[in-house]
């Protein structure tokens, strides 16, 4: 066996060749200025059906991505077989800035959010006035989410042939929102269909409600037939509705008014990752009041300037009352 001494001569080593050439390494990624736009309209299993101009192209996520995970409404860049043939499959390559964001955690305890739909305008909360009987926390929950994400709520109340909606309007009068009322015959026969896409012309929403409340099915009113969702029934015993949305789809409006998002239905809305401070935005009319406020003031507490605002009538003090109502939402169950 050959032995080298201290001073080895460099040329005497034996230079092992490299077996995957010689270009250099670089971390420089292409720029991709040729790749397409596109709308993501599903996500399965890894898998993301895009709309790239009129067709829908079946796309998967680039390495150069890492964790960043595309979601339903993003905008995205796509490079490859942009056919949308059968078989073929397309890459992302670039997900574009987002506008607004509505996220969840699993619970109010859980680390991990979810990013359930981007770019959204706004956020269509529908709730049953009956079977299933209305649950003003979760409706709560997701007005604080709406707000925290940048999108616009809207209150669709279904099911008014079973009980009057007096209740509700009164307990979300304050919050300003607006809102529509439709009853089962109506979204049977198309008519609440037709009222509320007075709502949505132009925009995107996203639909969220829990199970049973017909929320699919009054999507499914509002979308070119051949599009149409399953729908589920509620369970009698339980009250509850039965899953029939397992994932978050965007679906265009009839005609060209814009897109519909429908989403699974929950039974929980955690806010672990919400920062109460962002609420406030919501509310023009108090923000200036908070000037005042202490240093990291919760809006929730004896010291806050918001009290002594509403006292000299600068605001409604049921518009403070529905402040705190919201913000104190994440220490409350979600119950009834």
């Amino acid at each position: 066996m050959r032995r080298y001494g201290k001073h080895t001569d460099e040329d005497d080593i034996r230079q092992r060749p490299n077996r995957k050439g010689t270009r250099p390494r670089t971390h420089i990624r292409p720029a991709h200025e040729d790749a397409a736009e596109g709308m993501v309209l599903t996500v399965d299993r890894g898998r993301l059906t895009c709309l790239v101009e009129d067709r829908t192209v079946l796309a998967m996520k680039a390495r150069e991505l890492g964790r960043k995970a595309a979601v339903v409404g993003d905008r995205v860049a796509l490079v490859g077989d942009l056919s949308g043939k059968k078989d073929t499959l397309a890459r992302i390559v670039r997900i574009e800035s987002r506008s607004s964001v509505l996220r969840r955690t699993a619970d109010d305890d859980d680390p991990f959010e979810r990013v359930v739909v981007a770019n959204a305008d706004q956020l269509a909360i529908v709730t049953a006035l009956a079977d299933p009987e209305p649950r003003p926390r979760l409706i709560d929950r997701c007005l604080v989410a709406a707000f925290d994400g940048g999108l616009t709520p809207l209150l669709v109340m279904t099911k008014s042939d079973l009980a009057p909606p007096d209740k509700l309007l009164d307990l979300y009068g304050d919050l300003q929102i607006p809102y529509v009322v439709t009853s089962r015959e109506e979204l049977e026969s198309g008519d609440a269909a037709r009222v509320v896409q007075e709502h949505l012309d132009g925009k995107v929403t996203a639909f969220v409600g829990h199970s049973g409340v017909g929320k699919t099915t009054l999507v499914n009113a509002l979308v070119p037939e051949g599009l149409r969702r399953t729908t589920g029934h509620v369970n009698a015993v339980t009250g509850r509705g039965r899953h029939t949305t397992t994932s978050a789809l965007a679906l265009p409006l009839a005609g060209d008014g814009g897109w519909v998002v429908d989403t699974p239905g929950v039974r929980s809305f955690g806010l672990a990752h919400i920062d109460p401070s962002r609420v406030i935005h919501a509310f023009p009319d108090l923000e200036p009041g908070t000037e005042n406020c202490p240093r990291a003031c919760s809006h929730d507490e004896p010291d806050c300037a918001l009290d002594a605002w509403v006292a000299d009538g600068h605001a409604d003090p049921a518009r403070l009352y529905s402040l705190r109502r919201l913000l104190a939402t994440r220490e409350r169950t979600e119950g009834d």
